[in-house]
């Protein structure tokens, strides 16, 4: 990407992914989008699609049965398909930056040859259980327990809106569980340490792990999301990913590299409204002309395009920072900041082109316009990206 930087295009390979999953997306999933948002189905051919042309194996090594390509090329894909599913493209999303990525980064020799060419596959999916009803930003706030016992780990707890934990292909449920104390912190006063969290792999099905009945949400209806609860769920101690107590630094980490991901989607929603919304000034007549033609709506749609370029420019920089083993988080929180804007911003003004069928949802605009304010929230909200500006900041 740091050619398409310079130079504005990208190179051959991975402008070949792009085309690839561009036909893919408008032959594949565009036709039956609006039928799994409707009713608010899982769209299981369309993953097994993307399974198979390897798009769930992407970043990954191919030791571990991925395609041996790198997160930039996961990007790719998600713009491409966020320009017509953002349901499809979270699904992918949360699959591999969040479902499988934990296991290829903090995983150990076994865990990695156990679960990573399952999920790889896109055979099978894996959740990324962190949110709770009392720590959405505050993900510190973590009230989950896991009790060592044998030689077992004990998981008590609940976890919320939760991406892939209960279709029929999940297996496996990365939860963060607050494993002992530290012995130090603040609290050290009041004869408490500082909460110690880790993370355990939980496989599906585990006797005790339920998947909630799904959420009724506004938007992604086509993803799978739901609360789960954890009732004296038992998993042996060798499920501890990464080092005990670092689980949450290490999925502060994951969040780092996803907001990325989720910056490479919102460009795909917001480019998704422009390109809708060019064809549709293009044909639709008012007063005699194409409605393109007059002066507020040609500037509206011009306003859209400066905001996706820039969006995608965003992107582009914090993938290559990363990549290139450079510090990246306040580049990832810019991205996603300025990405997941013009997306809101981009399905509202293309909404208002579409006039009265912006509000159907038979059309695309209105699936973005619902589907893109989750997009400002999830993996870190507006105001936790301005948060970690800042303080990158030194603010």
């Amino acid at each position: 990407m740091s050619d398409y930087l310079s130079t504005g295009a990208l190179p051959d390979d991975y402008a070949q992914l792009a085309k690839t999953v561009r036909d893919f997306a408008q032959s594949v999933v565009a036709p039956v989008a609006a039928k799994h948002d409707e009713e608010h189905s899982f769209p299981y051919d369309v993953v097994a699609g993307m399974a198979e042309m390897g798009l769930f194996g992407l970043p990954f090594p191919e030791e571990y049965g991925g395609m041996g390509g790198d997160y930039f090329a996961l990007c790719l894909a998600l713009e491409e398909l966020g320009k017509v599913d953002q349901s499809v493209a979270i699904t992918l999303e949360a699959g591999v930056s969040l479902g499988a990525m934990p296991v290829y980064r903090f995983g150990n020799d076994a865990q990695k040859e156990e679960w990573l060419p399952l999920l790889a596959s896109g055979k099978a999916l894996g959740a990324f259980g962190l949110t709770e009803a009392g720590g959405g930003s505050d993900a510190g706030a973590t009230k989950t327990t896991a009790k060592a016992d044998g030689g077992d780990w004990v998981i008590n707890g609940s976890k919320q809106f939760i991406t892939n934990s209960g279709t029929d292909i999940t297996k496996l449920v990365t939860v963060t569980a607050v494993t002992g104390e530290t012995g130090h912190g603040d609290s050290r006063q009041h004869g408490r340490g500082k909460k110690e969290i880790s993370s355990i792999l939980v496989p599906v099905p585990t006797k005790g792990f339920t998947a909630e009945p799904a959420y009724n949400k506004v938007g992604w209806n086509a993803s799978d999301t739901h609360p789960l609860s954890f009732d004296d769920v038992r998993v042996p101690q060798e499920n501890l990913l990464g080092e005990r107590g670092r689980g949450y630094a290490n999925f502060l980490r994951i969040l780092d590299e996803g907001r990325i991901a989720i910056a490479a989607l919102s460009v795909g929603a917001a480019q998704g409204c422009v390109d809708e919304s060019v064809k549709y000034a293009k044909e639709r007549e008012a007063f005699g002309a194409a409605i393109g033609s007059y002066q507020a709506i040609a500037f509206k749609i011009a306003r859209m395009e400066a905001r996706a370029h820039v969006a995608r420019t965003a992107y582009y920089d914090a993938a290559a920072l990363m990549l290139a083993g450079k510090p990246f988080k306040k580049a990832a929180s810019i991205a996603k900041l300025v990405a997941s804007e013009a997306a809101m911003d981009n399905s509202r003004d293309a909404t208002q082109i579409f006039g009265g069928y912006g509000f159907m949802n038979e059309y695309s605009v209105a699936r973005h316009y619902r589907d893109s304010k989750i997009l400002e929230i999830g993996e870190g909200t507006t105001e936790v990206q301005l948060m970690l500006i800042g303080r990158e900041l030194g603010l």
